[in-house]
């Protein structure tokens, strides 16, 4: 692409791709993706963008595409890769000057120029580093900023490579740096600070906004560029220096006004001082060792003593925070039990963490948390009036603790007060006696088991708290049964839960709208904690499950909705079935949910979840559901349709339940499997899930379902064994052992493809005792249910093999006798057993061969599966089902399904479970003997190891 010529035309091009109008941005759109890969077009571009005389958008969007095209064309392995006298011009002409007028342009340019570090830095772009620091030192303004911020940009970037060559080429560039990169920051700081004191706030705004570049180039340096920090003077230097200049930023706050332009900045920058400390203490706890004691004594004084009073701010107390408990949980910093397998750094650390937290210390802090921090502000209890919603879902912590004070606060006491459970526990007790601080009680829970008689401080007081109407006790009310909910897991009486259930009742009718979700939740906890007792509840589930589905219609947020509905999913699979005569009005509601939560998906997977314990609680009277319930298993399994990436897994869940507690299999219910073929293809975590749906349809209506569907299946499992793990190979195998023992007739048939393969991986022997235990599986049910079949598949597979088919034969038992260990299954075991006895009684010179063998395998069989009568103190097969029995459910056990009782029907059908082993071993010895006459028939039981003849008489005892 020649550059005089092509440039008219780029531009043309690029300002039509800027255009609204779509009839002119597609076209253009095309043409460029067209020109990515051309020879010159990235110096076209370069020239473009670097033109400030051109229009802005036109200048933005080169910059896109010239930074695109780094990543896709400028590795020299790559397809279309730039030429090397090409990016070599381009490199040069990207730091020829620092000029850009316009912020985000400058900001694109920095990051493209780091991009291309990243690749070529300092190999074959060794003139960057030296260029970014001689035009940090410019005096012109705009030049000297873009420098700046293209070296963090770069600074960045190669700090985040990886490889140890990579690591090496960092910390050799920053040990020639460090120095300056020092004096640069202290330069810029320093020049602010003069600054703010004359009053000039742009100019210091601007000296700050290079403060904070410096830093930030620091940071990278700092925290990435040296293998043992501590060992340099100048790094630890630098980091006490943080110390001194954050007392001096903060101190600054005072004289900023809070509207000024320095002040948002400001505060941004004593926030990146913070995180200096907190990532150099992530990467190099030893070399922090001797940063301890003044982080916590900094830390410490701001948060928690006057000094921070009228200079601290939220985001700036939550890193203060958080330096302290990265300090006390730090894992480096704690001795082993035995002290003499701990380190020297780690002793010397936790010696200066033991100094520092003495019993004066821990208390304050203590105390300062539950009574200042815990405290709900103004602003909150604003809001709790104003959207009680809202002030719900900022109060359980939708954002990290680490970045929000409340849930940071908590999250500091818990840690602390765990550390240093034996100095703190009196002192929060005393709390409780003068202050109720309940807040702190609940989040130490565990620590205070011993501590704390919760049972009477819930009947003695609590109760009565939860008593008190009165509006302005609703904050009381709200923390007592948060507390409740803290302790019903650690240390409650059972047989208080009746009271507490009927104080829950009470508070879920509370005119405060906080108080009920609070509620809400400690009754999840309640039902979800392992000693609830469905007897205990039941007194109360009706009127608890209106009242949760009346503030289910009352709330409007999204979250909101997302946690009642999992209240009452919660509440519904605990009683389960005895949840039938209450869920009429929730069931109306959820199509109608279901419709407006269109575009929230997380709510929706919340209503699968709902659905899915409903359908278990519901049994067969899901069928009811259809009419809902099946378009939402349709989309949420639906891979061409976009929520299906937040819906699959509860929408396969949701399918798998309404197919076990299916009465019987509806066109509709059947259409649904349309959606498999695409799910198996994408071989992901759920194929599992997949697999289940599978096996549930061949259990419900297998020659409907297999009529539409097998060939299709057949297909798709030919596939997936192609490149499939051992577990996922397991799994399809099962599925066709499921359809042969439902379908023994038709099932191979339908199923032939897979089979020969299941054969050569018998004779081949296996090595997977899993796998093999399966292919056996397989070949048991169609040896002895379908012998037509096997005859034909024998046949194939020795004209495949060029054998004969006496000696394939031959290698089948020999192999299925010698694997025999591989099935664990007592099921496969006696399967097994019958399978190769079907092959008796015959003359065939190979069956006879392997007498020895089938005779050994049954005699194991029996083992497995005879059990003594008592009594008479005769054998009887204990697989034997002779007829249906209802399974009886415990309390603690859930009622059986729809599909637990075909699978029960289905038994009755197979032989394992219809047909004696004892009988059929005695039938077909007895035909073997008809038919060789007793001198041919006791020959071959002379093959036989007389121990096995001895047992196998024993148990034929009777006969």
């Amino acid at each position: 692409m020649d550059l005089n010529s092509a440039s008219t035309v780029v531009l043309q091009v690029l300002t039509q791709a800027t255009s609204q109008d779509t009839a002119v941005l597609k076209p253009a759109e095309e043409q460029l993706k067209q020109w990515e890969t051309q020879p010159g077009f990235y110096s076209v571009l370069l020239n473009i963008f670097t033109n400030h005389s051109l229009d802005v958008n036109v200048r933005w969007l080169a910059v896109l595409y010239f930074k695109n095209g780094i990543d896709r064309y400028w590795r020299r392995v790559a397809p279309h890769a730039l030429s090397e006298e090409e990016k070599t011009t381009l490199r040069a002409g990207l730091i020829t000057n620092f000029n850009e007028p316009v912020n985000q342009i400058a900001t694109q340019i920095s990051v493209l120029i780091a991009k291309v570090a990243r690749v070529d830095c300092p190999r074959q772009w060794p003139e960057l580093i030296p260029t970014l620091v001689e035009s940090v030192k410019v005096q012109d303004g705009l030049q000297q900023h873009r420098a700046l911020l293209t070296f963090y940009h770069v600074t960045k970037t190669l700090a985040s490579k990886r490889l140890a060559a990579d690591r090496k080429l960092f910390y050799d560039l920053t040990s020639s740096i460090y120095s300056f990169a020092c004096s640069l920051w202290n330069h810029h700081t320093d020049t602010f600070l003069q600054q703010i004191c004359t009053g000039d706030e742009a100019a210091a705004a601007n000296s700050l906004e290079r403060t904070l570049l410096s830093l930030k180039v620091l940071r990278k340096l700092t925290v990435h560029g040296f293998v043992e920090p501590h060992w340099n003077a100048e790094v630890m230097g630098f980091l006490h220096a943080v110390f001194e200049r954050l007392k001096q930023f903060l101190e600054c706050s005072r004289r900023i006004r809070a509207e000024s332009i320095c002040r948002d900045r400001l505060e941004k920058t004593i926030i990146l001082f913070t995180k200096v400390l907190l990532d150099f203490l992530d990467q190099h706890p030893f070399s922090f060792t001797a940063l301890i004691q003044r982080s916590l004594e900094f830390s410490v004084s701001y948060v928690f003593t006057e000094a921070g009073e009228g200079v601290v701010f939220e985001q700036f107390i939550v890193q203060c925070m958080n330096l302290i408990k990265m300090i006390v949980k730090n894992y480096a910093y704690k001795p082993s039990k035995n002290i003499e397998d701990s380190s020297p750094e780690t002793l010397e650390a936790h010696k200066i963490k033991t100094a520092f937290f003495t019993y004066p210390t821990l208390m304050e802090i203590c105390r300062r948390l539950v009574t200042h921090y815990f405290l709900l502000t103004k602003e909150e209890l604003t809001m709790w009036e104003e959207d009680p919603e809202s002030f719900t879902v900022e109060e359980t912590g939708g954002d990290s603790w680490k970045y929000s004070l409340r849930p940071c606060t908590e999250v500091l006491f818990i840690d602390i007060f765990h550390e240093y459970n034996q100095t703190l526990t009196p002192v929060l007790l005393e709390m409780v006696q003068s202050l109720q601080v309940y807040n702190a009680v609940g989040l130490a829970a565990y620590e205070l088991f011993d501590s704390v008689d919760f049972d009477q401080w819930f009947k003695n007081q609590l109760l009565a708290e939860l008593q008190v109407s009165h509006d302005r006790y609703k904050p009381i009310r709200r923390r007592v049964i948060w507390l409740i909910g803290q302790w019903i897991s650690v240390k409650f009486k059972s047989d208080l839960r009746p009271v507490l259930y009927e104080a829950i009742r009470n508070l879920l009718q509370d005119r405060d709208l906080v108080v009920r979700i609070e509620t809400a939740t400690t009754l999840k906890l309640t039902v979800d904690d392992f000693e609830f007792r469905t007897d205990q509840f039941l007194p109360y589930l009706e009127s608890m499950f209106t009242l949760l589905f009346q503030l289910l219609q009352e709330v409007t947020q999204c979250d909101t909705k997302m946690h009642v509905l999992h209240v009452l999913s919660c509440v519904i699979e605990r009683v389960n079935m005895q949840i039938r005569p209450y869920v009429g009005c929730l069931v109306q509601y959820l199509p109608l949910l279901w419709k407006q939560s269109e575009e929230h998906n997380m709510l929706r997977c919340a209503i699968l979840t709902t659905l899915i314990h409903l359908v278990q609680g519901l049994g067969a009277d899901s069928k009811n559901l259809y009419p809902f319930l099946l378009p939402v298993i349709q989309l949420s399994t639906d891979v061409s349709q976009p929520p299906h990436v937040y819906l699959l897994e509860d929408g396969l869940e949701l399918w798998l339940v309404t197919l076990e507690n299916s009465p019987c299999l509806t066109p509709e219910l059947l259409r649904i499997f349309q959606n498999m073929s695409a799910l198996l293809e994408l071989s992901s975590e759920n194929l599992k899930n997949c697999f289940k749906i599978i096996n549930a349809y061949i259990f419900l209506s297998s020659s409907e379902f297999l009529q539409m569907y097998a060939a299709d299946l057949c297909r798709s499992f030919c596939e997936l064994l192609k490149d499939i793990t051992t577990e996922g190979q397991v799994q399809v195998l099962k599925v066709v052992e499921n359809v042969l023992k439902v379908n023994p007739v038709l099932g191979p048939q339908m199923f032939q493809p897979l089979l020969p393969s299941v054969f050569r991986g018998i004779i081949d022997g296996e090595r997977y005792p899993v796998v093999m235990s399966t292919y056996l599986g397989i070949m048991g049910r169609v040896l002895l249910q379908n012998a037509r079949f096997f005859s034909l598949l024998l046949s194939q597979m020795a004209c495949e093999l060029g054998q004969e088919l006496d000696q394939i034969l031959g290698n089948m038992i020999e192999m299925w006798v010698d694997r025999m260990d591989n099935i664990t299954q007592p099921e496969r075991r006696k399967l097994s057993a019958l399978a190769l006895l079907s092959l008796l009684p015959s003359l065939n010179s190979v069956i006879q061969d392997k007498f020895c063998g089938i005779i050994n395998i049954s005699v194991e069989g029996l083992h497995d599966v005879m059990t003594e009568d008592s009594e008479t103190g005769t054998y009887k097969d204990c697989m034997l089902m002779s007829h249906f029995e209802e399974p009886k459910a415990t309390e603690d056990e859930e009622p059986p399904t729809e599909q637990d009782k075909r699978k029960k029907m289905l038994a009755l059908k197979d032989p394992v479970h219809t047909v004696s082993l004892q009988q059929f071993i005695y039938e077909k010895l007895k035909a073997q003997q008809e038919l060789l006459g007793e001198q041919g028939f006791h020959a071959l039981m002379e093959t036989v190891d007389t121990e096995i003849v001895a047992q196998l008489q024993e148990f034929l005892q009777g006969f």
